[in-house]
């Protein structure tokens, strides 16, 4: 009676209790804890947290009383969905690792596949889509025999929106079309509406490919799956809203804004946070395309607003783009704001992936240590006792002059990006500034030279006014000869202007400069570098500049860290419209195919991407490493 959803909350909790007091007075046995896990999930469904982790804690207990491992692991999934929605990611991630590591010493494929599941999806929505991948890849092979099931299908699912966010359509295609095909009405009902899920997303791949005409396509396939508005009122309102967003890129304005707004209201009434966003996003770009400037720039202060009072900073950053487009008066303060959230959402997307790769690790390495300290022979340890305080010794002292190194190229790299961010900031008060003194300058060199000379000249002239005679001739041509020096001067303060324009825009080259010599400085690895002089920086945008400035760093770091290289180098070149970074190392190299690609990697895959460009990693073993950035660029 606890579950029934017709009672009132208060009775429903009231029933939980009884039954709980019940239960506790019985004996501890697998009946028990298993009645014990449907307290928890009554409370886990009347979103009751502490008391729903109060019971899962007492489930742990009991679970160890009985020596009940399965039971234990089973319990750390629940504590691992409770710190979900306290938004505790790395809490969540370590139980159900654990959780993971019970299952698969059990040989339980099925509880494995299902733990790597909530770990990979967990993983996406932190952002690390490269450990997600990886999880959810386990988990279809834990249950490689299966064809059709639920985690199945939604693993191919979750497959298609990773590859879709980082940015390789064609295999998330390829991904919601073996969701769709592993879709079997045994195993999933139809009220969970799969296929409708599957074609949205689809459609939305296509929709980011911009071919409108074929996401609109999957969208109308799945708005018109039977009783989906009923069974699943969040996903009508996002196929609705994205059918609409594609007729509208196509140019076909039929049953529009009308469907915007059935969408919205929706959604309003569901309180869909992100979907209300997304709504009004769109309506914004709508209204602005039929020239309504008011009524997009309503929406999407709105956007804005409910982004920040909700956290969701990828809609912020998306707003604050848009405003900037549309209140180009304001720009410089919206590109301020983009920046500063851009950098501390990426920081922390960063964080949370070493986070869930430390987690792993230690956890693996405190197991096996335990294991270790079991099976050490004890005469041992003390014979070899104090040769290893002397190795020990010795290795804390070579480690911490590394740390330190580390430590001073650290906080080098911090001062040079303050310096590219300041640039980027105050780049445009530091050009008024110029133009400001210089205008000041021409003024003055007008006034007190260029402007008395030519009074002179016209005075002298028009004395002459009226006279032939020979010597009033030649007078007339001195005037002239020096009026021709008076434009050389004009022509002299002229090229001065150029010259200084040119000097302003080089700064870029002076900040990666800086970072080279910082670099020279720090490790023993010899640096060389080669910037092109031909590359027009001034014509480059600042985002590019600011992706390519951290690639580099990137790129640095690596080697210097686990390369062990005797040489680096870094080319920067222009080819015909591409601008190519090359960095190399003569270092011990690494499969880059087989070995688990780390934050940095990740990084240099996505800033690349965000420049529309291409990253070519080649590398093997004891053969050092290449890694060749092309980014195309605008050069006129």
């Amino acid at each position: 009676m606890a579950n029934d959803f017709n009672l009132s909350l208060e009775r429903r909790e009231q029933l939980n209790r009884k039954a709980f007091i019940i239960i506790m007075d019985q004996p501890n046995d697998s009946l028990n804890q298993l009645n014990l896990f449907k307290v928890a999930n009554r409370y886990y469904n009347m979103s009751n947290w502490i008391q729903f982790r109060n019971i899962v804690n007492l489930l742990v207990e009991k679970s160890e009383e009985m020596n009940d491992s399965l039971g234990k692991a089973k319990a750390f999934t629940y504590l691992g969905d409770y710190y979900v929605t306290q938004s505790l990611s790395d809490s969540a991630f370590l139980y159900y690792f654990k959780a993971e590591k019970i299952f698969v010493n059990k040989g339980d494929t099925k509880n494995v596949a299902k733990t790597r599941f909530s770990k990979a999806l967990l993983q996406f929505n932190e952002g690390d889509f490269l450990g997600s991948e990886i999880a959810v890849i386990n988990a279809l092979r834990a249950v490689r025999s299966e064809r059709t099931s639920e985690l199945v299908y939604n693993s191919y699912n979750l497959l298609g929106l990773i590859q879709n966010e980082v940015g390789d359509y064609d295999r998330a295609i390829e991904y919601h079309a073996k969701a769709l095909s592993s879709i079997d009405d045994k195993a999933i009902p139809s009220v969970f509406q799969a296929r409708a899920e599957s074609l949205n997303n689809a459609g939305y791949v296509y929709q980011n490919k911009n071919q409108y005409n074929e996401s609109i396509k999957y969208f109308r396939e799945g708005i018109n799956q039977k009783n989906l508005k009923t069974d699943k009122p969040v996903l009508y309102a996002m196929l609705l809203d994205n059918l609409a967003y594609s007729k509208f890129k196509t140019g076909d304005f039929n049953g529009l804004p009308e469907q915007f707004y059935q969408s919205l209201k929706l959604r309003e009434s569901l309180k869909l946070t992100s979907g209300i966003i997304v709504s009004k996003m769109r309506l914004s770009e709508y209204f602005l395309k039929r020239n309504d400037s008011i009524k997009s720039l309503q929406y999407l202060r709105e956007a804005l607003n409910q982004s920040i009072a909700s956290k969701n900073y990828r809609s912020v950053l998306l707003a604050l783009k848009r405003l900037s487009i549309l209140e180009p008066q304001k720009a410089a303060k919206y590109s301020k704001k983009y920046i500063h959230i851009n950098d501390s959402l990426q920081k922390a997307e960063r964080k949370m992936g070493e986070k869930f790769t430390r987690i792993e690790y230690e956890t693996d390495q405190i197991k096996n240590e335990n294991t270790d300290l079991l099976t050490q022979n004890r005469n041992l340890i003390f014979i070899f006792s104090g040769l290893g305080i002397l190795v020990l010794f010795i290795f804390v002292v070579k480690a911490q002059k590394v740390k330190n190194r580390e430590l001073l190229f650290k906080q080098q790299q911090q001062v040079a990006n303050a310096e590219i961010y300041n640039l980027m900031i105050s780049q445009q008060n530091s050009i008024e500034v110029n133009r400001i003194q210089e205008k000041n300058r021409v003024a003055r060199e007008l006034h007190d030279g260029v402007l008395g000379r030519m009074f002179g000249v016209r005075m002298n002239l028009d004395g002459l006014k009226g006279f032939q005679d020979d010597l009033s001739i030649i007078q007339r041509d001195v005037y002239l000869n020096e009026l021709k020096d008076i434009e050389q001067d004009i022509r002299e303060i002229s090229h001065d202007l150029s010259r200084e324009k040119s000097e302003l825009i080089n700064n870029f080259v002076a900040i990666v400069d800086n970072l080279f010599e910082e670099q020279k400085k720090t490790f023993h690895s010899i640096f060389n570098s080669n910037i092109d002089s031909n590359i027009k920086w001034e014509k480059i945008s600042n985002s590019i500049k600011i992706n390519l400035y951290r690639i580099i760093q990137e790129a640095l770091q690596n080697s210097n860290k686990y390369a062990n290289s005797a040489h680096i180098k870094i080319d920067l070149k222009k080819e015909q419209n591409n601008l190519i970074l090359n960095v190399s190392d003569d270092g011990i190299g690494f499969n880059f195919k087989t070995v688990k690609k780390g934050i940095g990697i990740q990084n240099i895959l996505f800033r690349t991407n965000e420049c529309q460009g291409q990253v070519e990693i080649n590398s093997k073993k004891g053969e050092g490493t290449i890694i060749t950035v092309t980014i195309p660029i605008q050069w006129t």
